[in-house]
């Protein structure tokens, strides 16, 4: 059984940076795909960046290329993204999820991909 746990949100300025950590039991990120959500007030669901496993391909959604980015640690046991020049329209719980599958790219934007999904942690861009 996968089990995803979340890390690393909080309250941060306008402009700045957070990390936010997956970790990741029962098996790791090289032998799962994952990707990050996130899920704004009154708003669905939506992807924002993901890796793929084996040689950990990563992809971003087009608004935040460039911006975020997203990783997994030596071990894959760790999933991370990288969120930098934060503003407000950054604030929302973000999730981690990961399937055993191995999606096509056009798939990993889509929530339905992935079987295992962490609580979510929120992010909190403000003055």
């Amino acid at each position: 059984q996968v089990q995803l746990v979340e890390s690393g949100g909080g309250l941060v300025q306008p402009g700045g940076s957070l990390r936010l950590s997956c970790a990741a039991s029962g098996r790791t990120f090289s032998t799962l795909a994952m990707a990050w959500f996130r899920q704004a007030p009154g708003k669905e669901r939506e992807f924002v960046a993901g890796l793929k496993k084996g040689m950990g391909t990563t992809y971003a959604a087009g608004p935040v290329k460039g911006r975020f980015t997203v990783s997994r640690g030596n071990d894959a046991t760790t999933a991370y993204l990288q969120m930098n020049s934060l503003s407000a329209e950054h604030t929302a719980a973000y999730y981690c999820a990961a399937t055993s599958g191995s999606p096509f790219v056009r798939s990993l934007h889509f929530a339905s991909t992935y079987e295992y999904w962490g609580q979510g942690t929120q992010v909190t861009v403000s003055s």
